[in-house]
């Protein structure tokens, strides 16, 4: 079936992810990128390697799409805005669709909490749709088994890689105290605005903290795990910049609760994600390598005595973001769950 695909705040790294994956899948249709700042200019002379896939699409205004729409028409909403600026256009983009059968999957932290005024306490503004919120679930794909509301927001880059690396030991009552996980990002996690955190000269052979202790994914972790588990997570996060353009590496460390060998871990991860596309448990440690532009999480797991660790390998923009929102979309449109997300990852980035 055809179902024409929406993206909203189009001009960014996600975005263009979300268009480079959308280009090879054979259920979705283009159907709008929606830009202000680049209206009327193409596609390719934006994101000049998607020029072959958009040789003559333009970005357009939220009214130039609401009137290209058909009756009958079904949509699938991709949003790729900022954080605050999203629920806004999700707002705008549900009012045009009201009578249309529509999906909405938002790859900002706008949807990710249950209730506005959490959401002001970790972001510092107030909501800008509050009355949708009920309408939205936010997990990873590989954590419930079924679709919960008409709409989706995708937990962030680091949430995604820190959830997968924790959420099987909660499952299984297998820790006890806090969790500590370290994590480092590529430069386009920041964004494609210029700053002094992914300036190349500041970033190139670098490596280090920021706001330890004090992420904002950290509450977005424990309400999921909570969400997912039943069980309540103490987590001590810190993230930092790494000198490569793409990908998430995070190693979480943990005290067992009860008494658990190597194997019996990896026997845990594996059940786990028995059924799951898109997770590898891999003998060793993960590699950024060998998942990078792929949908791909490689996790590998080491136990000595009481101690348990836990690594995770992403590609941020795909997994963590693009990747992920398109593989909630196909289950919300009851799609096989990988479509359009198979292609092994290139390796020698």
């Amino acid at each position: 079936m055809s179902i024409k695909t929406v993206i909203l705040g189009a001009t960014g790294y996600v975005s263009a992810e979300l268009l480079r994956l959308l280009a090879g899948h054979p259920d979705f249709e283009f159907g709008a990128a929606v830009s202000t700042s680049q209206r009327g200019n193409t596609i390719g002379s934006v994101f000049p390697h998607l020029q072959a896939a958009y040789p003559a699409q333009a970005f357009c205004s939220m009214d130039e799409w609401a009137s290209s729409l058909d009756s009958g028409d079904r949509l699938a909403i991709f949003s790729a805005a900022p954080h605050g600026a999203s629920a806004y256009l999700i707002k705008q983009a549900l009012d045009i669709a009201s009578d249309f059968e529509v999906h909405v999957v938002d790859s900002s932290a706008d949807f990710r909490y249950p209730d506005a005024a959490e959401f002001a306490a970790v972001y510092g503004s107030e909501h800008a749709a509050p009355e949708l919120l009920a309408d939205f679930t936010c997990a990873v794909p590989e954590h419930t088994a079924t679709t919960l509301s008409p709409h989706v927001g995708h937990p962030g880059c680091f949430a995604t890689a820190m959830l997968l690396s924790a959420v099987p030991l909660y499952q299984q009552q297998l820790l006890k105290g806090d969790l500590f996980i370290s994590g480092i990002t590529g430069s386009t996690g920041s964004g494609r605005s210029l700053q002094a955190g992914t300036h190349h000269p500041e970033r190139h052979s670098n490596l280090y903290a920021y706001k330890p202790l004090n992420h904002r994914h950290v509450p977005e972790v424990e309400n999921l795990v909570r969400n997912a588990t039943g069980r309540v997570a103490h987590v001590r996060f810190v993230p930092h910049s790494g000198p490569f353009a793409r990908g998430i590496y995070v190693t979480l460390q943990a005290t067992l609760a009860e008494k658990a060998g190597h194997d019996d871990i990896l026997q845990i991860f594996e059940d786990h994600y028995a059924a799951s596309d898109f997770v590898r448990i891999i003998d060793g440690t993960p590699k950024l390598k060998n998942v990078v532009a792929s949908n791909y999480a490689h996790i590998g797991v080491r136990q000595s005595g009481d101690s348990v660790a836990v690594m995770c390998a992403i590609d941020n923009l795909v997994k963590g973001a693009a990747g992920g929102a398109i593989q909630w979309m196909n289950r919300l449109w009851s799609l096989p769950e990988s479509s359009g997300l198979t292609t092994p990852p290139p390796a020698w980035t």
